[in-house]
């Protein structure tokens, strides 16, 4: 296990694929290097360049040391020093190791530093004798498993914060069935909410103006519709009527947690190309009525769990708010990415007619002016039973995402995205949900409690009634029949 997590060179992946930030031992003698040639010495007093100098012969000393005593010496209580040259060596290890390196590490995190069984045996027999408020932070105390204290000193070295959440991107991306894998994922997730609260993050404004660096990782982490050239990123960026905004940790940089790409307009839009056409004419903002929510990508998949979107679609609503006076609304313009998966399961259970499946498997089929008038009502009504009444697994995710948030279903878009990917995944349907301020919290409540899904009254009345497979079966049938009104 040491050898592969000493020797290995391969680097593990973060989120989307992307490398992350490196941590190099050197790093010291490279702070060393300038310190010799008088380019930082004058910003730094003399007390912080002798311990530089000293860590940096703490790391040369802990090179030949096992990751798991250096582990061990995190616990005991030396100088600062020693403790963030240990911290540094682990992280460079990590980031040097191999995808088998990097297993063991975690399985050692896992396996060797639970609580304390017999400090928590001796905390719970003090309690039980004595109910007092500082026997129960005792018992607090001796409950958390030893490696949240290895996580936290990891954190304080240099690009810790970015090294923990590779850490757990490749927990996350290893064996689930690893011994102690839930406890330390839960581990992560407690120490991140915690490290990543709202208090900490910042808020920004990107524009066409933001580095270059923060402009790549847009679009390499654009989920929803991919962004595909420099041009491209501009006509989201740069027209008056557009609007991006990320939230951002001072720990990472110009790494982005999560973006929100908006659009202002007159109206609440169905169909993505009226946004995104190259060829489309900007609008004054002043002259807009509705905030467009059309792109929501959470960037971090080590992050998992953390909620950054409602947060995130509340500041910037308030941030609109009171820039543009005139914005009377806010909404989605959503992606059904499991309708089409959903569908398909109603259809192998007898629930939605062959008919309908059969119209939509034909090539070309929403190209087909008559084709597409007679799929149009029993998908949109299928779109709204599937929206309202999905549960469990069958959820739609991105439903779960809006009306966790305190949003409701407000208009159903017939053949709103007409990509591949769109096609694809939910036959062109696409959805808007409205985030009304006034009623946010009591929408949430209502979902998180009861699972309670709110609509509007024309999603409510599609949901409700029933779909004409008949005329649909009499269609590709031969027979002859009118659409239903």
């Amino acid at each position: 296990m040491e050898a592969a997590l000493s020797n290995g060179t391969d680097r593990e992946d973060g989120p989307a694929g992307r490398a992350p930030p490196p941590v190099e031992a050197t790093w010291l003698r490279s702070i060393m290097a300038d310190l010799r040639g008088g380019a930082v010495r004058r910003r730094l007093s003399s007390g912080i360049a002798r311990r530089l100098r000293a860590l940096n012969g703490s790391a040369d000393a802990l090179s030949g040391e096992t990751t798991e005593a250096l582990c061990n010496r995190l616990f005991v209580r030396a100088s600062p020093g020693m403790s963030l040259a240990c911290a540094t060596e682990i992280l460079r290890r990590f980031a040097a190791a191999d995808d088998a390196g990097k297993r063991a590490f975690l399985a050692l995190l896992a396996e060797r530093y639970n609580a304390d069984t017999e400090r928590l045996t001796r905390a719970i027999e003090r309690y039980r004798d004595d109910p007092a408020p500082e026997r129960l932070a005792e018992l607090h105390a001796a409950s958390e498993p030893r490696r949240q204290q290895i996580l936290r000193r990891l954190n304080e070295a240099p690009d810790g914060t970015a090294m923990l959440l590779a850490m757990r991107g490749a927990l996350l991306a290893g064996d689930r069935a690893m011994p102690g894998f839930s406890a330390l994922d839960s581990d992560f997730a407690h120490l991140f909410s915690a490290w990543f609260n709202g208090g900490f993050l910042e808020l920004r404004r990107l524009d066409w103006s933001a580095p270059g660096a923060v402009l790549a990782k847009l679009m390499h982490y654009e989920a929803v519709h991919p962004i595909e050239s420099w041009e491209a990123l501009r006509a989201r960026l740069e027209p008056a009527d557009r609007r991006c905004y990320g939230f951002f940790h001072p720990r990472m940089g110009h790494e982005p947690l999560i973006f929100v790409e908006v659009a202002l307009t007159a109206g609440i839009p169905a169909r993505i190309t009226d946004l995104l056409a190259p060829e489309r004419a900007a609008m004054d903002p002043e002259q807009a009525d509705t905030a467009v929510f059309y792109s929501i990508s959470n960037c971090q998949r080590a992050l998992r769990g953390i909620p950054f979107g409602g947060p995130l679609i509340k500041q910037v609503m308030d941030l609109l708010r009171r820039e543009l006076p005139s914005l009377r609304r806010a909404v989605t313009l959503s992606p059904m990415p499991g309708f089409a998966a959903w569908l398909r399961e109603q259809g192998a259970a007898g629930t939605v007619d062959a008919a309908l499946l059969a119209a939509l498997e034909r090539p070309g089929w929403h190209q087909d002016a008559v084709l597409g008038q007679w799929v149009q009502t029993p998908l949109m009504r299928a779109a709204a039973t599937y929206l309202i009444t999905a549960t469990g697994r069958r959820m739609d995710p991105v439903a779960r995402f809006h009306l966790g948030n305190g949003a409701r279903i407000e208009q159903l878009d017939w053949l709103g995205d007409l990509s591949e990917k769109g096609l694809g995944q939910s036959h062109g349907m696409m959805v808007n949900y409205l985030y009304d301020p006034a009623r946010i919290d009591g929408n949430l409540n209502a979902f998180a409690r009861n699972g309670t899904v709110m609509a509007s009254e024309q999603v409510r009345r599609l949901a409700a009634s029933p779909a004409p497979a008949r005329l649909l079966g009499r269609m590709f049938s031969g027979g002859n029949g009118e659409r239903e009104r």
